[in-house]
């Protein structure tokens, strides 16, 4: 897929309401290295229809920017994402987000969709790349490990809010604010299914947006974890997720002085370093974060 190398290498992803110039003016004027063009949970059932034609007019206003503007349609389950691709292919947008995603054969049936409106706008068939939402029923979540090989997917990412609707609670948190079991759950198995499909795992949003404390130390954990980026409500929380998902200077240091190390020792399985021992993961996990650091 010709158009995946900036998903594949994004740290922020900020939603847009899709029903509002405005917001999505500012979204693209900032620093969100993806910016999601909502036509889902941002918009009214009523206003489905004047916000894909705004979303259709952004898009083609934009074209320059093509490659970070994405678009998050309805879900296959619902009336509207056929409606949501007739506006929106001719604009060619950057990527599209598919939620509410029960499995595979959600990706494949949307695969399909895809490719009849790429060929239908003079666009390269299967450029087009997608990332879903893979826990927000649950039925989902005995689907997490079903990616390998899915088309068009450069990533995975999850939300707790529909997942809580679907299995009837009455709140995803404990009372100091961190998710319950079954939350934390979804978050594991978004990043095991995404691992085991050889994709980035996006962390989801932290919808107070004014608690940046928070939002930082939830980034800085959820990426030491193996998350690669994160969803953002608001333009505020787009440079404490770029800065959280942004290798410092002194890890990178720390990655070449590995790769280093067992460059020039190419057959040790396990080298003593600092005090401790490294072995082929440290080397592995080094390699990857200097190519993290080379993408940014």
């Amino acid at each position: 897929m010709t158009r995946s190398a900036p998903a594949l290498a994004a740290r922020s992803w900020l939603f847009a309401p899709g029903d509002s110039e405005k917001k999505m003016n500012k979204a693209r004027d900032g620093e969100a290295d993806i910016v999601l063009l909502d036509l889902e949970d941002a918009v009214a059932e009523g206003a489905k229809a004047d916000a894909r034609a705004l979303v259709a007019d952004f898009l083609a206003d934009n074209a320059a920017q093509a490659e970070r503007l994405w678009v998050r349609v309805n879900p296959l389950d619902g009336p509207h994402t056929l409606d949501d691709l007739v506006a929106i292919m001719p604009g060619r947008p950057g990527g599209i987000m598919l939620p509410k995603v029960n499995g595979r054969a959600d990706v494949e049936r949307f695969d399909a969709y895809l490719t009849a409106f790429e060929a239908a706008n003079g666009i390269e068939r299967g450029s087009t790349p997608v990332v879903v939402l893979i826990t927000e029923t649950a039925e989902a979540m005995f689907h997490t490990g079903d990616y390998k090989g899915a088309p068009r997917l450069v990533g995975l990412t999850w939300g707790a809010e529909d997942l809580a609707d679907s299995v009837g609670a009455a709140s995803n948190t404990e009372p100091d604010g961190s998710y319950s079991f079954t939350f934390e759950l979804a978050r594991s198995m978004t990043l095991l299914g995404a691992a085991a499909a050889g994709l980035p795992a996006i962390e989801t949003i932290h919808g107070d947006f004014r608690d940046l404390d928070g939002l930082k130390a939830r980034a800085e954990k959820v990426r030491r974890g193996g998350f690669s980026g994160m969803l953002a409500i608001h333009p505020a929380q787009v440079s404490v997720i770029n800065a959280a998902f942004s290798p410092s200077e002194e890890e990178i240091a720390e990655a070449r002085e590995i790769v280093e190390l067992f460059a020039a020792n190419p057959d040790a399985g396990a080298i003593g370093w600092k005090g401790g021992m490294l072995d082929r993961p440290h080397l592995s996990r080094a390699q990857r974060l200097l190519q993290r650091a080379e993408r940014d």
